[in-house]
């Protein structure tokens, strides 16, 4: 599995700007990649005025996705806010080369910002099968939360979207490294950079590790891309030698 990952910078609200702006930085993706994955809320900051920054799944956003993943032949993905009925939801898109669209809803929404006051959480975790590959994608918080990470399925790829400011970036680093660990699992972190209008740094420091828990690329500060070719054969290979996966203790999630 070939992923890029995009650490882009943000123009706080304006979802056209944006996207020009990753139009230009998609350029450079290599073109052998499978997986594209964008920050979360690339379209506008991590910005608590849904009423006006929403979008529909029928939106410009989605149909710029749409059209980047046909042109790349790979997934495109990334979180934004889509408004249904009267809620609000932080939600990642993924989108397929081949037109189909699967989302997740962020379900642990970040109080300390009012998150939770402002958007609904998700109940399901997304599941999904790519190139012979399973993958999870999460939203940022969810990274603090290990038991909504947890590899009951046999995933071979998690993956973290994120506006994690550079205040808490320790936090960031560490925790990345241990769902890969716990999870024996390839992990992807993708961060923005850049300064918020609400005075947030983000130094970004995304990054793409294995199972072991090692870093095979990371960046911090610049926006850029990360690009990294996953073996799921060593995986495979390392969870035989290690199954510390099977010893793992059972319990279930009450709604």
């Amino acid at each position: 599995m070939k992923v890029t990952l995009i650490q882009s910078n943000i123009h706080w609200e304006d979802a056209q700007a944006n996207r020009d702006h990753l139009d230009q930085l998609m350029q450079r993706v290599p073109g052998d990649t499978d997986i594209i994955v964008l920050p979360e809320m690339f379209t506008t900051g991590f910005t608590m005025h849904a009423t006006s920054q929403s979008e529909s799944m029928d939106g410009l956003t989605l149909l710029w996705m749409k059209e980047k993943a046909r042109q790349m032949d790979a997934a495109v993905i990334g979180s934004i806010i889509i408004q249904e009925g009267s809620r609000y939801y932080n939600r990642l898109i993924w989108q397929m080369p081949d037109g189909q669209t699967v989302h997740y809803d962020k379900k642990h929404l970040f109080s300390l910002a009012l998150e939770d006051q402002t958007y609904t959480p998700g109940k399901q975790r997304l599941s999904v099968s790519f190139r012979d590959w399973v993958c999870v994608p999460l939203v940022c918080y969810d990274l603090r939360f290990p038991v909504w990470s947890r590899n009951t399925s046999g995933y071979d790829l998690l993956i973290y979207v994120a506006n994690w400011p550079q205040v808490r970036s320790q936090a960031w680093t560490t925790l990345l490294k241990a769902r890969a660990i716990e999870n024996q699992c390839f992990v992807i972190g993708v961060n923005r950079v850049g300064w918020d209008e609400a005075g947030h740094y983000y130094s970004g420091e995304s990054a793409i590790i294995d199972y072991q828990g090692d870093e095979i690329a990371t960046k911090k500060d610049d926006e850029d891309l990360l690009y990294a070719e996953l073996d799921r054969e060593k995986l495979m290979e390392f969870r035989s030698q290690y199954a510390f996966l099977r010893d793992q203790d059972a319990f279930k999630l009450l709604p």
